[in-house]
């Protein structure tokens, strides 16, 4: 569908000044997330949301929005209800946890009763598939402008392995047991975390945490992810969360398959 409408409506990624943040760094521009286990639909969402100014990604579940949400740092969240795995209210429950983002439910759902709970759930407003592009940009303004506080994510969950770090208050919970870690084993943990599942270099996690990669500080930075495993084999021996990758550097491992 996404590709035959875009071509009919004209569109292309060269045409608008938005920016598509899959492929492209973040500019200061308003930033949409969109969710949706379609991919066509998230193609075309993003040429129109980009056609009209903002920057936006797109996630194809619920847990891989949750993991963008740090990333992306999204000023609106477009949402789809059906979804495998994790749906569309269950997703935003977890949003909530985490965030204030304002959320707007775009789904194919019309029921009455469908939409009424999605509201008391705590979304800013409800769009039903097929949308016009018009509308749907202006209601994204409408409650872009309703939001009054700043939208930061104040903590990051894997729900996978049971994993919470709150970066306000700088509390790690693994299986529901309060983990105490120093100033820095926290800073290594949060950047780990924050570019899971990929593997951060030992350079940049050294420069990062100590301003500077001397043989001294790599030391450090092996015995601190030392003490730091250790402390989650304690709760879980036969699960490694942290892994060393030979020669490139180490990983926070937020699924078991």
């Amino acid at each position: 569908m996404g590709k035959e409408i875009i071509k009919e409506m004209g569109m292309s990624a060269n045409s608008g000044n938005g920016v598509d943040l899959d492929s492209l760094h973040q500019t200061e521009r308003r930033t949409v997330l969109v969710i949706d286990d379609e991919p066509d639909t998230i193609t075309l969402l993003k040429q129109i949301f980009i056609n009209n100014g903002f920057n936006v990604s797109g996630a194809l579940s619920g847990k891989e929005a949750l993991r963008k949400l740090v990333d992306v740092n999204p000023s609106i969240i477009i949402l789809d209800l059906l979804m495998p795995e994790m749906d569309g209210m269950e997703t935003l429950e977890e949003i909530h946890k985490v965030s204030n983002v304002p959320v707007i439910i775009l789904s194919a759902v019309d029921r009455k009763e469908d939409i009424v709970n999605a509201l008391r759930a705590g979304t800013d407003d409800y769009v039903t598939k097929p949308f016009n592009n018009d509308e749907l940009i202006a209601r994204v303004h409408s409650v872009l402008r309703r939001a009054e506080k700043t939208m930061t994510v104040t903590s990051m969950n894997f729900p996978e392995v049971d994993l919470s770090i709150d970066l306000k208050t700088y509390e790690v919970v693994y299986r529901s047991k309060r983990i105490q870690l120093t100033g820095k084993m926290f800073e290594v943990l949060t950047i780990l975390a924050k570019n899971a599942p990929k593997v951060v270099n030992y350079q940049e996690l050294a420069e990062t945490v100590w301003g500077e990669n001397s043989t001294s500080v790599r030391n450090r930075l092996k015995y601190l992810v030392y003490l730091l495993r250790k402390e989650f084999l304690q709760i879980d021996p036969d699960f490694d969360i942290i892994q060393n990758i030979d020669r490139l550097g180490y990983k926070l491992v937020v699924n078991k398959s």
